[in-house]
């Protein structure tokens, strides 16, 4: 199965938004099915087949996330963001401002879901590859 280190080798070539598709095919060929990224601290949770899972520790100072949902800022600030217009970090902070806890990646249906600080998924986009 993969580990932490290979999780955190694919990832260290994401430089923005951008680069996302190209990070989603390396950590599928891993054997990646899902993952959960948590704003607060940046952990994440990875799973794989038979209840694999593999979780990453926080990379960044603790954010406080907003109580309520930002829908248009969010919006717009992850259109920047996929457009290479804000780096990583900077993206966190916009979600964790607009209210948003955690997002979901699945694999094998190529989307990514925001869920608020109420657990509310609020946004699911498709993966574009």
């Amino acid at each position: 199965m993969f580990t932490v280190e290979q999780i955190e080798a694919a990832h260290s070539k994401v430089k923005s938004g951008a680069d996302f598709a190209a990070y989603i095919q390396d950590i599928k060929k891993l054997g990646v099915t899902s993952y959960d990224v948590f704003v607060a601290d940046g952990h994440s949770d990875h799973y794989g087949n038979n209840r694999y899972k593999t979780s990453s520790p926080g990379n960044h100072e603790f954010l406080t996330i907003g109580s309520s949902f930002y829908s248009e800022q969010f919006k717009q600030g992850l259109k920047d963001h996929q457009q290479g217009k804000t780096d990583y970090a900077s993206f966190m902070k916009m979600c964790a401002k607009c209210g948003i806890e955690k997002w979901t990646v699945l694999l094998d249906k190529l989307t990514c879901a925001y869920y608020d600080s109420a657990g509310n998924e609020v946004l699911v986009e498709e993966i574009p590859l």
